[in-house]
């Protein structure tokens, strides 16, 4: 998989406005009603990061849920970290 060049990133974010650039890695930060939704909304990202082999760092604050993508063996950010981004997106109904 091949990191891609920041001008791509900016790009495949054009397509994706609730997540920003931090670094070398992609993020988002989820709101849900309460602690129950957010650990819902963990657990169906963890089936679906199981499902394709791509597992984001997970912060959860109370009803609060922060992804963050990155592609370790590329050392950056690929299309795979866009494509589990929109699959997150998904799942949280967005």
């Amino acid at each position: 998989m091949r990191k891609l060049a920041e001008a791509e990133v900016e790009r495949a974010l054009q397509d994706l406005p609730e997540w920003g650039l931090v670094g070398e890695s992609i993020n988002r930060t989820y709101a849900f009603a309460d602690f129950r939704a957010a650990m819902a909304f963990v657990n169906a990202v963890a089936e679906s990061a199981e499902r394709v082999q791509h597992h984001p760092d997970i912060l959860v604050r109370y009803a609060k849920v922060t992804l963050t993508l990155s592609t370790h063996d590329a050392n950056g950010i690929t299309t795979r970290d866009f494509d589990f981004a929109r699959e997150a997106d998904r799942i949280a109904g967005s």
